[in-house]
């Protein structure tokens, strides 16, 4: 059996050898939403992933992300200055902040220098996503990635060390916006929000894993090696964006796809057929472009595996327009510009998807500055003497258990948009109360102990505010949704946040009182979460399916599969030498 060949549920065979080849296999639903239902997580055969390859191999990557984020925050790579005493006693500064001889405000820029490239990226990737393979766009980004931390630890002044830092944002826009849709396609329909926990698990426990990872490093070998390392890590999945099949998302092509079953073949659209599928590999199917002659395509024979060509006259001349205005670059150009901003107007004009963005933004504020000052925050206010693990150690296990366990309590909960901002709400109000209790503790062990409470409350917003991110709009819009929503919590959230909290501390000179301030924003944080739950929503997740398959319904191609498979085969026949 040819290795491309796809299966529709409603074509019958026209001979006994064709019989028994269908007797054979495995599968054989009597319909093709039987067949939907049942396909959750199928990957065709021609590809090497499964549905948990691919979500482990995105949360390695995403791991490798956050690590270099943890790292350049850590004690060991970020250093200190140097300080001189009254008494005229001077110590030399420590890491980059030493080295360059930063203020806290120059150290709160150079951790939201890569947001600079990631805004820019983001929405171009996004936007590719349509017209080129987003597995490719993965290849490139990952690639900026590798090349970019390299430079890092070359740098040589503050603004070497801040252009390197944005050409690390580019590379990681690429992942980030195209991952996420990926995984909630093939993730199985129960466990979609665990997924996308496990995958947003990696967020904290990167983190964690670079406060300690630039810690050690930065104290025995030097900070720059730690940048070095991480770029040959990263190394082997940029090169794999290249070397895999090319995969698709879902929603990403509305095609005709055209079948041969030996004597006889259909058209249906593809998307309704891969529904649930999520994406194949681009080689793996015949399609049909608009505007192609009909006597220009090939099918594949599921007997010998060969191409045979059909002599038909019919095109679609309805769509023939169609393809002669894509020709002209500037047509295509302008197609891609308006089908873009047409996006952006669907996507702000929905309330759910915007109160929820802007939830995430305040959140956001703070977590960053936390993820960025933390180390130095503890060791200054605890004396906190190996403040990376610490801070490491609590944010690993706390951000792991937290991101899982929200994941799971919302599939518990049936994952709905009212109850994903229910949690939302609940687990940040309560989160930012023991975070704002755990700062007023003089004792290092009672602030420990608070501290680990809330950040395991907290860190278990990720899987719900990325489920509504997802599922408050139409799957062509997953990705636009995902690259935006990147954009914004960082524009107005941890950009801004690591800087203006290093101005903070600069004018007070108080770490407590900074951190009391830094957190309080996470409540009104979650009072707009809280306005989400009275909100009209709805989970349009197949909206796009359900067009599909109204287009097929009412198209002029119907006609087609009502032909007499006898009149289709004598057809054939008759082209044959």
């Amino acid at each position: 059996m040819a290795q491309n060949e796809i299966h529709h549920p409603e074509i019958k065979p026209q001979t006994s050898s064709q019989s028994a080849e269908t007797n054979n296999t495995k599968s054989k639903p009597s319909s093709l939403e039987t067949q939907m239902s049942t396909t959750s997580t199928m990957i065709p055969t021609t590809s090497w992933f499964t549905p948990k390859r691919l979500l482990a191999l995105f949360c390695v990557i995403n791991l490798l992300n956050y690590v270099d984020r943890g790292a350049i925050a850590s004690n060991g790579v970020n250093g200190s200055r140097g300080t001189c005493t009254e008494g005229g006693t001077c110590t030399s500064g420590t890491g980059i902040q030493g080295d360059f001889n930063l203020n806290n405000f120059e150290d709160g820029v150079l951790s939201s220098a890569f947001m600079v490239g990631l805004l820019v990226a983001s929405p171009i990737f996004a936007s590719l996503a349509k017209s080129v393979n987003p597995f490719r766009l993965i290849g490139v980004g990952l690639s900026v990635w590798t090349v970019a931390t390299l430079c890092c630890g070359f740098s040589f002044n503050f603004w070497s060390i801040s252009v390197s830092r944005m050409l690390v944002g580019v590379g990681e826009a690429s992942f980030i916006s195209l991952a996420a849709p990926f995984i909630d396609d093939n993730a199985p329909v129960s466990q979609k929000t665990a997924w996308l926990a496990i995958f947003y698990m990696c967020i904290p426990t990167g983190y964690a894993i670079g406060y300690v990872y630039g810690g050690l490093v930065g104290s025995y070998i030097g900070w720059r090696s730690a940048f070095w390392i991480e770029s040959v890590l990263m190394l082997p999945f940029a090169i794999a964006g290249f070397v895999m099949k090319p995969l698709q998302l879902k929603g990403e092509h509305s095609t005709l796809v055209l079948i041969s079953c030996k004597n006889c073949f259909c058209f249906f659209r593809c998307l309704d057929y891969f529904v649930y599928t999520g994406f194949v590999p681009a080689d793996s199917e015949k399609v049909l472009v608009p505007g192609t002659p009909l006597s220009e395509v090939s099918v594949m024979d599921t007997s010998n595996g060969k191409d045979e060509s059909l002599s038909l006259k019919a095109e679609f001349s309805d769509k023939s327009s169609i393809d002669h205005s894509k020709s002209n670059s500037a047509a295509k150009m302008y197609d891609q510009f308006s089908r873009f901003f047409n996006d952006m107007k669907e996507l702000l004009g929905d309330k759910v998807y915007v109160v929820n963005v802007l939830g995430y933004i305040a959140y956001n504020f703070v977590l960053g500055a936390y993820s960025y000052w933390g180390p130095k925050a503890g060791y200054n206010i605890y004396h906190m003497t190996d403040a990376d693990l610490i801070f490491g150690g609590i944010t690993i296990v706390c951000g792991i258990l937290g991101t899982i366990a929200g994941g799971l309590v919302l599939d518990f909960m049936s994952n709905t948009l009212p109850n994903a901002f229910k949690l939302l709400s609940i687990t940040t109000f309560i989160g930012a109360a023991f975070c704002f209790g755990a700062f007023l503790f003089r004792s290092m062990y009672g602030f420990l102990v608070l501290f680990a409470i809330g950040e395991l409350l907290v860190f278990a917003t990720q899987g719900p505010v990325n489920y509504v991110s997802l599922h408050c709009v139409k799957p062509s819009l997953r990705p636009l949704s995902m690259a935006i929503s990147t954009v914004a919590i960082h524009i107005f959230g941890d950009v801004p946040s690591s800087p203006l909290v290093g101005v903070l501390q600069d004018c007070i000179n108080n770490w407590r009182t900074t951190a009391l301030i830094l957190t309080s924003i996470l409540f009104p944080a979650a009072g707009i979460w809280f306005i989400g739950i009275f909100l009209h929503s709805v989970d349009i997740f197949n909206e796009d399916d359900e067009q599909q398959e109204s287009n097929v319904e009412g198209s002029s191609t119907m006609p087609l599969l009502q032909v007499n498979a006898g009149e289709i085969s004598t057809s054939t026949r008759s082209q044959e030498p």
